[in-house]
């Protein structure tokens, strides 16, 4: 039976279980911190924005960026959840992945991700479960992935 890494992020945190057997319980094999995922554009970029004249005239206005100081930092820590689940996919810790982030960090991992860790995703969910307790999570799960995770307690937990 092939084993199923399971990827739960959000801007602040990312925790990646493995599973074997569907009545197993989730064992936690790698979590990320992101110390600076909860800070706001003004503590991250204390320069304010250069300045520009208008083509015509004489009025000057702020240049914007491509990205907040916010969304950068999460484009980051998606790279960086990328390269920890290329690792552990390269050691054989599991062959198929599901990916569970809030939709704006979703779609950062998805441009994140090597391509030998795309091709193993098989599911992504869209939601925000990093802040549930294991067995809370494993409950979730198993309502989203039956065939991956059997309802109920697992043995260990």
């Amino acid at each position: 039976m092939k084993t199923t890494g399971i990827m739960v992020a959000d801007q602040t945190l990312a925790r990646l279980f493995t599973i074997r057997h569907p009545k197993d319980p989730l064992e936690e094999i790698a979590d990320l911190n992101n110390a600076k995922g909860r800070l706001h554009d003004r503590d991250i970029d204390s320069d304010r924005p250069g300045r520009a004249f208008d083509t015509m005239g004489m009025a000057r206005h702020a240049m914007s960026k491509q990205h907040s100081a916010t969304t950068q930092q999460e484009i980051r820590f998606a790279g960086l959840v990328g390269d920890v689940l290329a690792d552990h996919l390269h050691r054989g810790d599991f062959q198929r992945l599901v990916l569970c982030a809030p939709p704006k960090l979703l779609g950062f991992l998805r441009e994140a991700l090597s391509e030998p860790v795309a091709e193993c995703v098989f599911m992504e969910l869209g939601k925000d479960f990093i802040h549930l307790k294991d067995q809370d999570l494993r409950d979730h799960l198993a309502k989203e992935l039956p065939t991956i995770i059997q309802p109920g307690r697992s043995p260990a937990a």
